[in-house]
């Protein structure tokens, strides 16, 4: 189990809660980030219960048309509607005396909320153009990247559903919050796709420092195929990043390459950096304020544009401005000072302006910002 490759706290955590979640018959919701191992955590659930004997079912809630998805749940019988040319058996019915997978839970439907809330409670489903109910024993294991409580208040999930989901929590941590497990996981897929014959990559310090910064936004998904394509173009080699290619890189990884590019004798170790450069060839492309998405500005309403303004920005002249020029000064100033109150300390300075590491990276890299 891939996912579970690693000895941080969180992992360690996860495998020992796993037998005892297994054990028991009550839902369980599982939430995180998508490629964080949401599935995998389902199925061992699936494989350590009394249940393993049984079929485990899977289905993920995003990825079935509106109109399919409550045949697909719960069956159909012949001439249900056009198209339904035999009975259809349903997926909780296929997960009887077992488990089935509600992938992606946070994008069903409300309407099918409603009966999948019946089914929870009365453990029986009503097949498209049935007449009869039929009784299924199955244990309910659902999934979803997104915050349930927020969809809630937004009035797009049901809240008594939410309550009869959430019995046994579990919560799969982004890979960011386990960097300690990131050399072991490049171990791992190295030798999982490395050719027949062929001997596993391997990564010089430099590069593995960068992955061990890098934010790793796709989680575990995003390092095994990016392992994949490495393992592929370069079978067998030790990879440096400064000999890379950028263009083969994540965008993130890219942006630590260019500093260490223009810093060949600065050891890449990225949590305690103290020097990077940039190019400024273009301050005022990009940034964290994109011209595109005028509610990161805080100003979407006029009490928040009054408070913008008196926290020390200039009025508007009557000539105009160029404001996405503007906010790119005002974001390349703001970020020179706190590296100067960090003394250049890359963590320090991302959290004090509450930003990915990797991301602060690049904004310097662009800037072409120094430390004090």
């Amino acid at each position: 189990m891939p996912n579970f490759v690693g000895e941080s706290d969180a992992i360690k955590a996860i495998r020992n809660l796993l037998p005892v979640v297994a054990a028991s018959n009550s839902t369980v919701l599982i939430t995180g980030e998508s490629g964080t191992g949401k599935e995998i955590v389902a199925r061992s659930l699936h494989e350590l219960s009394p249940r393993a004997g049984a079929n485990f079912v899977p289905i993920n809630c995003a990825a079935i048309p509106k109109d399919l998805i409550e045949s697909e749940l719960f069956g159909h019988k012949k001439g249900a509607f056009t198209g339904a040319v035999t009975d259809r058996v349903g997926r909780f019915e296929l997960a009887h005396n077992g488990s089935i997978f509600l992938d992606e839970i946070g994008d069903l439907p409300l309407e099918l909320q409603v009966k999948l809330l019946r089914v929870l409670q009365e453990r029986v489903v009503d097949p498209v153009g049935g007449t009869r109910p039929v009784a299924v024993d199955v244990r309910v294991i659902a999934a979803t990247h997104r915050d349930l409580e927020a969809e809630i208040a937004a009035g797009r999930f049901r809240e008594d559903l939410y309550y009869r989901l959430n019995v046994l929590p579990l919560n799969t941590p982004p890979l960011r919050e386990r960097s300690e497990d990131v050399p072991t996981l490049l171990t791992f897929f190295a030798k999982h796709h490395a050719a027949s014959g062929e001997s596993p990559i391997s990564f010089a310090p430099d590069f593995m420092e960068a992955l061990k910064a890098y934010g790793w936004p796709g989680n575990v998904r995003e390092l095994s195929n990016l392992i994949d394509r490495f393992s592929t173009l370069f079978a067998g080699q030790k990879l440096e990043l400064r000999n890379f290619a950028s263009s083969l890189l994540p965008r993130g990884l890219a942006a630590l390459k260019a500093v260490s590019d223009q810093n060949p004798s600065l050891p890449l170790e990225f949590e305690e950096s103290a020097v990077l450069l940039g190019n400024q060839d273009n301050p005022s492309a990009g940034g964290i304020f994109d011209e595109t998405e005028p509610e990161e500005l805080g100003l979407h309403n006029e009490v928040e544009h009054m408070t913008f303004l008196s926290e020390g920005l200039p009025v508007l002249p009557p000539e105009g401005l160029s404001l996405k020029h503007r906010l790119a000064e005002i974001e390349r100033d703001l970020i020179a000072q706190a590296l100067s109150r960090t003394k250049g300390n890359v963590s320090q300075t991302a959290r004090i302006l509450n930003v990915q590491r990797t991301t602060l990276i690049e904004k310097i890299q662009k800037f072409g910002l120094r430390s004090d």
